[in-house]
């Protein structure tokens, strides 16, 4: 049965209110339109005509272009054999229903052939330690992969607020109502089965890849943390990789993968899938795929409610005299939270959030935060609540504000939830006060003295002489030196004015167990000697002093330590954090021969080169702290390094650019939107880093290291390329006042870089006086290439 419990769990006593048996968790969709996302799930309009896909993403099967590099073979022969039995719970059909056990296995073993012959990369070598598999067990029950897959080992149960803090929670109302509700939970017993370490590892690393539909989505795993779970998954268990295959067979398992139309729902080169059928209607119902009366139909293996739910909706939507079922907005967003799970970590209005029996797995590094340092926070009024850009951030670029929950965000692509921002800007509203923002250039005297006035009450309010709001909350990537909430500082940025209003008056109305006091209950401000306590001025001030951003005053009691960091002994050292040289997502890596750079992981560039002492840190600033250059640093642009383009690029993609004046970003999807993607990095036996990121559809490894004898070294830079396709990447390796020594060397101020014997363009940047800008264009082939440069530090 499709979506079958598979870990084991005791389940819940259910009732009809409180889960439809024909999909998994708490959610408001009636059986139609629960029935409407299984004949998407299931793909029947691979086969049938008249099936829409409406306004939620359809589910797309996985990409067999390379399944015999990815999938143990002999694995994959029993699954096309009997694929309910070997993974319950799966959507893809029985196509060989009718046919015989010796003809099943004879096609089963043809097709695996055709698969495994096709495929153009081959089988990883395993890998994976007893400590990986200890590191992975850790991982996969912390950061969220127990939201869809349940838990796989006994746990003690933990208590879910902090002993020490409960004093803290005396006072307040218990929400006890209880989730009883069938958590999620898709089986992982056929894993082991399936993959070696090395295979799984790769797939946990960028699921999107083979499985574009999203259903399995990109947790944001680093190399090293994908091979800890797939080394936890997989045990020590041996799969049978070796397969030699057969022409006799491969051109025989090319034919059946024809004539059973597999290609409808996998498409591979030079196969095309059949004419589809007519469409769904009643006369479905009563023979074909679902009832296992359709002769040589597949069959799928759903449940008596699964079929019924897909019976209404089939029977609603083909009534001749009704008109098309259309989707609202509110229906839209509903599928989308059930389809992904979404609320199987959030709750939105009634429905959804951690099951009780999930609860203890969800943690984070601040006790005294309470329920909102470990549960991922609701999305009831979310499309009120945050900004149109931010949320898309969030969404898509990974983006996030609570580094002390473990739990971590999905990434399900932009493709599968593209629609979701927008329809929640249009059905979530607020009545709170439309905050204003003083004109700080306002030519009338009130209007300066009243932008002073609001800037000095808001900087007052949250400092430790009013509301000391930074005993809880970083500010301005500043820890705290209590609890570690939310950097204060990206408010602004990330809510709307309505939503802050709203909050601020009544936390405990948005989120019952949060931690989060209220200044002003029943609107009565506590602190009546500012702005003589008038409450809508002191939300406005406030709201006024955070629009500041980076360049508002500390508020008073804001404290910070500085320490120099130094490279000891024979391996390079990292430190990740903010930094002027290297933005949000700085990277500072110092090698022991006293030569350091800074990586922008925001562009994939290097940001930074200097030689001698490593980096300052400010211990109270965000993540690990704040880093800048001990000494003087040539620094080089921080906009992307590399861009997939066919011909040269008339303007080069900038870095989005936000000063005092001009507070919104005018580009919030750079760099994304320009194909830019950081994946991470790995270190070798010495630390040094190689970053894992990508361009359009080029994966880009990008290590840098010392050449060179003492007194004569050099930064020798290596960028290992892979491509599916043979195309043209342009790489930007310098700009600003560049001098052209040769035609392989060029200098930015006592900066040399060296590039080989290849072709380049140097040309003048619009707008920007004297300036020019290196631009390579690379001819990318297809499979693997690489790019060597160096970097020399010349004397002034």
């Amino acid at each position: 049965m499709l979506w079958a419990m598979q870990w084991g769990a005791a389940k819940p006593a259910l009732s009809a209110e409180t889960e439809s048996a024909a999909w998994p968790g708490l959610h408001p969709l009636t059986a139609a339109q629960v029935g409407s996302l299984l004949i998407h799930e299931l793909k029947c309009g691979a086969c049938h005509t008249g099936v829409e896909s409406g306004r939620i993403s359809e589910k797309t099967a996985p990409d067999l272009t390379n399944v015999g590099g990815r999938v143990s073979p002999k694995y994959l022969q029993e699954f096309i054999a009997h694929p309910a039995q070997k993974h319950p719970g799966t959507t893809m059909p029985d196509l060989l229903a009718s046919r015989p056990e010796t003809d099943r296995t004879a096609i089963a073993e043809a097709i695996t052939q055709f698969l495994v012959d096709q495929s153009k990369e081959k089988s990883l070598p395993a890998a994976g330690s007893q400590f990986d598999q200890l590191r992975g067990k850790t991982l996969y029950h912390s950061i969220g992969c127990v939201a869809c897959h349940g838990p796989r080992e006994v746990f003690e149960q933990v208590s879910e607020k902090p002993k020490e803090t409960d004093d803290d929670f005396d006072d307040e109302p218990e929400d006890h109502r209880e989730k009883r509700v069938q958590p999620v939970a898709f089986g992982l017993d056929h894993v082991r089965e399936k993959y070696n370490v090395a295979s799984l590892s790769q797939f946990l690393f960028a699921p999107l890849h083979v499985r574009q539909s999203g259903r399995m989505p990109d947790m944001k795993l680093k190399p090293d943390e994908a091979l800890s779970i797939a080394a936890y998954l997989v045990g020590d268990s041996k799969v049978d990789e070796s397969l030699k295959t057969d022409e006799r067979l491969v051109h025989r398992g090319r034919q059946y993968f024809q004539e059973l139309n597999c290609a409808a729902c996998h498409s591979l080169p030079g196969i095309t899938a059949a004419k589809r059928v007519n469409r769904l209607s009643e006369t479905s119902l009563s023979r074909g795929c679902l009832t296992g009366k359709g002769g040589k139909s597949p069959r799928y293996a759903v449940s008596r409610e699964q079929r019924l739910a897909m019976e209404l909706f089939i029977k609603e939507s083909t009534k001749s005299d009704s008109p098309p079922v259309i989707d609202t907005d509110q229906v839209a967003i509903a599928k989308t939270l059930a389809t992904f799970h979404c609320i199987a970590c959030h709750t939105r209005d009634d429905f959804g959030g951690v099951p009780d029996i999930y609860n203890m797995f969800f943690t984070g590094n601040d006790l005294k935060l309470g329920d909102d340092g470990r549960i991922p926070p609701p999305l009831t009024h979310v499309g009120a609540k945050l900004r149109p850009a931010w949320l898309k951030k969030v969404l898509f670029d990974g983006e996030s504000v609570r580094p002390y929950m473990v739990t971590r965000m999905p990434q399900y692509g932009e493709l599968n939830i593209g629609h979701l921002p927008e329809m929640f800007a249009s059905v979530d509203h607020l009545q709170g006060k439309d905050l204003t923002i003083p004109d700080v250039e306002g030519a009338k005297p009130q209007d300066r003295e009243r932008e002073k006035l609001l800037r000095q009450a808001g900087r007052e309010l949250l400092g430790d002489k009013g509301l000391n709001c930074i005993a809880c909350h970083s500010f301005n990537g500043r820890s705290s030196q209590g609890s570690q909430g939310i950097d204060l500082l990206t408010s602004y940025q990330r809510l709307q004015p309505q939503y802050f209003d709203s909050y601020l008056r009544n936390p405990g109305s948005f989120r019952p167990r949060t931690v989060m006091p209220t200044a002003w209950p029943n609107g009565v401000a506590t602190f009546t000697t500012i702005l003589d306590g008038e409450t809508d001025h002191q939300i406005e001030a406030i709201w006024y002093y955070l629009s500041l951003g980076t360049s508002a005053a500390d508020p008073s009691g804001l404290r910070s330590v500085n320490t120099k960091l130094v490279v000891d002994g024979s391996k390079a050292q990292i430190h990740r954090g903010r930094s002027r040289i290297a933005g949000y997502r700085g990277i500072a890596v110092g090698l022991p021969e006293r030569w350091n750079y800074a990586f922008n992981a925001e562009t994939g560039t290097i940001s930074g080169i200097w030689k001698g002492d490593y980096i300052q840190v400010n211990w109270s600033g965000q993540g690990s702290g704040d880093f800048q250059p001990a000494t003087e640093a040539v620094t080089l642009p921080q906009d992307v390094s590399f861009l997939q383009f066919e011909g040269e690029p008339t303007v080069w993609p900038r870095m989005p650019v936000m000063t005092k004046e001009a507070r919104t970003n005018p580009d919030p999807l750079y760099p994304k939107n320009v194909g830019y993607q950081f994946r991470g990095y790995t270190l070798d036996e010495d630390h040094i880093p190689t970053f894992s990121y990508r361009s359009g559809a080029v994966d880009i490894f990008d290590r840098t290291q010392i050449l060179g004898d003492p007194g004569n070294e050099r930064l020798q830079r290596i960028f290992r390329f892979e491509s599916p396709t043979t195309q043209t990447l342009w790489f930007r390796g310098l700009a600003g006042k560049i001098t052209k020594e040769d035609s392989q060397t060029f200098r930015l101020g006592n900066l040399r870089l060296s590039i080989p014997e290849i072709p380049f363009r140097l040309r003048e940047i619009p707008d920007q006086a004297g300036e020019v800008e290196l631009l390579i264009p690379l001819q990318i082939s297809q499979g693997q290439s690489t790019l060597e440069v160096n970097y020399e530090l010349l004397s002034k």
